[in-house]
């Protein structure tokens, strides 16, 4: 500041000096001002100059990151249920879009998942609903629902139920996959044999489920030969393809109308959407 000033002196300085030797050189018309007069206008005049102007009116506050997010968290500090909100949103939103992709993908694979040749049908052939499960020998969830399933074709006469070999978790399930797909082919009581290896102890594999086909009926050396045939590995190669197209990577899994369950459900739960799929269509009714 003290530098501005004078540099304002040093200016009014200058005019004043200029305006001194104006009055002694020019012829004089009127009679010459007053020398102080002269100095103190200079001076305001070039303060007036170099004065800081006043600030504009500032413009409206924004509100910066962080105050922002302060904001947020008073409010939901404030507000806690409205997360328990947003979260109920979200999960309804998110199974909406998974009930919708299931729907487009089911309708993708649907002759592979319910007209294949191979498939092992148990029930009613020609059930008005029907009930399809990916499984695996050596999956302990899939023995549980063993008697529930076997149940629901009791008391169901018009439930079919569609078992897909889905052997995901060992060499032994894939061994014992294969033994089941030509028991089926050949007639031979598979809801027996597939009961005999799910009340099996231990890990199942080809001896243990060799042993379940002997049992019902069939050549223990025949089913040998037959096993790692190419039209024996097509059929597990299908249940493959059906479970990447429906993004499944578990057992067991469900497929009932338009709707994909994965891991075990209870029998409660199937009988419901078994009766929503004889009332509506679908496993959820409006």
């Amino acid at each position: 500041m003290q530098k501005a000033i004078n540099a304002a002196l040093a200016a009014a300085l200058i005019l004043v000096a200029g305006a001194v030797a104006a009055l002694y050189l020019a012829p004089p018309q009127h009679p010459a001002p007053d020398i102080d007069t002269l100095v103190d206008a200079a001076i305001e005049a070039r303060l007036a100059e170099i004065a800081p102007q006043p600030p504009e009116d500032p413009a409206p506050s924004q509100l910066g990151t962080a105050d922002f997010g302060d904001a947020i968290e008073t409010y939901l500090l404030d507000n806690p249920r409205l997360l328990e909100r947003m979260s109920a949103a979200l999960e309804t939103e998110l199974r909406a879009q998974e009930r919708e992709q299931a729907r487009t993908a089911l309708a993708s694979l649907e002759d592979e998942i319910y007209n294949d040749p191979a498939n092992i049908v148990l029930g009613n052939p020609d059930g008005d609903v029907t009930l399809v499960e990916l499984f695996d020998y050596n999956c302990g969830y899939c023995r549980q629902v063993v008697p529930d399933l076997l149940a629901l074709i009791d008391q169901d006469p018009d439930l079919r139920i569609i078992l897909k070999e889905f052997p995901i978790l060992s060499q032994g399930s894939v061994d014992a996959a294969r033994i089941g797909i030509l028991v089926n082919r050949e007639g031979a009581d598979y809801t027996a044999f597939h009961t005999a290896l799910f009340s099996a102890r231990g890990a199942i594999d080809a001896e243990v489920a060799l042993a379940a086909a002997e049992s019902v009926g069939l050549n223990r050396v025949l089913l040998e030969l037959d096993m790692n045939n190419d039209d024996v590995t097509a059929v597990i190669e299908r249940s493959y393809r059906i479970a990447q197209g429906l993004g499944v990577s578990g057992t067991p899994t469900f497929i009932i109308g338009d709707e994909v369950i994965p891991g075990a459900v209870s029998k409660d739960q199937l009988e419901r959407r078994i009766a929503n799929m004889r009332e509506c269509g679908h496993t959820v009714c409006s």
